[in-house]
């Protein structure tokens, strides 16, 4: 009995002594990776997210230098001369966008045969539904809980007047666009209708019972009809629709479609080569765009009140469907970890943030899925012109919570078929909306006219549009749809 006690502190002080060993030599292991880290990995971590973190940088230093230039109360000349730099970025990358958008979806179609193609697109045209239907269903919920137009209406101050759209005339522009008479045209220009004041002669007849007298008189009266314009700026609604015909047809003319469709192939390749020389200067033109606009910012206080707590309800909106309806999506398709795919998408991200368009970040969105996600390039060279021209999740979201806070703001109830009505025509404008910044503004008349709000009132948000633009425009939904299951 007494052997046996003696022997039990001995067991307990050698199990104390291999657990004492074993933490220091678990410790000295760790230290050794820590060191090894610090020595080798850590500067081959740095080159190889060097464009990711020189543009995070960017970020951080244009939104202090832009504050720290407010108070010398710099001209409208020095801002422009000081976001020249960026203003060359914004050049740079849409001048990549119509050879990009083209190229790559001529040979993206063509690679695949029309059973793919046709499964692809389905998968895609699903994918882009359900997305934006759930960003406008994300808005409608916090606009409604949130509650940010309650109050007068007299705490705003329109800034200038919006041009007044008839809903009908832009849902056959819409219509038109994806169909263009002349495709060269389309590279610079959308049809638009316009409105002309036209003088009319309208008869009326007068009877005069006292006197019996009848007769008719001419007057005249000024109407606004709709005539045929223009404005300027790239049909992408027109080139997706022609580039995936024309895709088509080179992939089923097989050996004889075979020299038109390398010519594109090399020319996606030397765009995508000009691309990762632009991502250098990349950082410095964000950095720029960013001071700039703080700067250019006439008066900050607009952010308060009423305009302030709607600002908080489209971020927290575009944030849910952002950090978590997306990367639940990618989780229950793929099986895979949503986040380190968003990883590898950080930088493009982060430039749209600098941009405010989807279109023109569109060049780096292929090179991050392509190089650090590893996505075919038959998948993205479909995807993402697609997904930049249609999948407005942040345009369709802020749209519907905007055209609730006007209601509010004007102290109207609306009912549940109202509401229902924001939901499908804020889905169905946010398509026309084609990666343009603050294109939003214009399809949000079409929202308003839907349910006979005034859209005069859409003035009332443009102090804090180019802020909320700056938040919306992300390229996260079509990059996640090109993920691989």
């Amino acid at each position: 009995m007494t052997q046996s006690n003696g022997e039990n502190p001995q067991r307990a002080r050698s199990g104390l002594h291999q657990i004492r060993a074993g933490i220091q030599s678990r410790s000295l292991l760790a230290r050794k990776r820590v060191e090894s880290i610090t020595r080798n990995d850590l500067k081959g971590f740095f080159l190889k997210n060097a464009f990711v973190i020189l543009t995070v940088a960017a970020v951080i230093i244009g939104i202090i230098l832009g504050f720290a230039l407010r108070p010398y109360k710099m001209s409208e000349r020095e801002v422009k001369f000081f976001s020249f730099p960026g203003e060359l970025l914004m050049r740079m990358l849409q001048m990549l966008v119509l050879p990009l958008l083209v190229s790559s979806l001529i040979t993206g179609m063509a690679s695949l045969d029309s059973r793919a193609s046709g499964k692809m697109g389905m998968r895609a045209v699903v994918y882009y539904t359900t997305t934006t239907v759930i960003a406008v269903f994300i808005g409608i919920v916090m606009v409604l809980i949130i509650h940010p137009g309650k109050g007068s209406k007299d705490e705003f101050t329109k800034q200038q007047k919006i041009e007044q759209v008839s809903a009908a005339d832009a849902f056959l522009d819409l219509i038109r666009n994806m169909f263009p008479p002349n495709i060269v045209e389309a590279c610079t220009k959308q049809f638009k209708t316009q409105y002309a004041k036209k003088v009319v002669q309208v008869k009326v007849t007068v009877n005069d019972t006292l006197f019996t007298l009848n007769g008719s008189q001419e007057l005249t009266r000024e109407e606004m009809v709709p005539v045929p314009g223009s404005v300027n700026g790239i049909n992408a609604l027109g080139l997706v629709v022609f580039s995936m015909c024309f895709g088509l047809i080179i992939g089923g003319m097989r050996e004889q479609g075979q020299p038109l469709k390398d010519f594109f192939d090399c020319l996606n390749e030397a765009i995508m080569r000009l691309v990762a020389i632009i991502m250098w200067y990349a950082p410095i033109g964000i950095l720029f765009l960013i001071a700039g606009k703080i700067v250019e910012m006439e008066d900050i206080s607009a952010m308060g009140g009423q305009l302030g707590m709607y600002t908080v309800t489209v971020i927290c909106g575009l944030l849910i469907h952002a950090i978590f309806v997306l990367p639940t999506l990618y989780f229950v398709i793929t099986r895979k970890n949503p986040f380190v795919f968003i990883g590898g998408l950080l930088q493009a991200l982060v430039t749209a943030l600098g941009t405010s368009s989807s279109s023109a970040t569109l060049p780096i969105t292929f090179k991050c899925l392509e190089e650090n996600n590893k996505v075919d390039k038959r998948v993205t060279r479909f995807v993402l012109p697609v997904g930049a021209t249609i999948n407005m999740d942040g345009t369709a979201l802020y749209e519907a919570l905007a055209a609730i806070f006007i209601a509010q703001v004007n102290a109207y109830d609306l009912n549940f078929g109202q509401i229902l009505t924001i939901s499908i025509t804020a889905t169905a404008a946010s398509i026309g909306a084609a990666g343009i910044p603050q294109a939003g503004l214009v399809t949000m008349v079409i929202v308003l006219t839907s349910v006979g709000l005034p859209t005069d009132d859409i003035t009332l948000i443009i102090a804090v549009d180019w802020f909320l633009v700056y938040t919306a425009s992300h390229p996260m939904p079509a990059g996640i749809d090109s993920s691989p299951p």
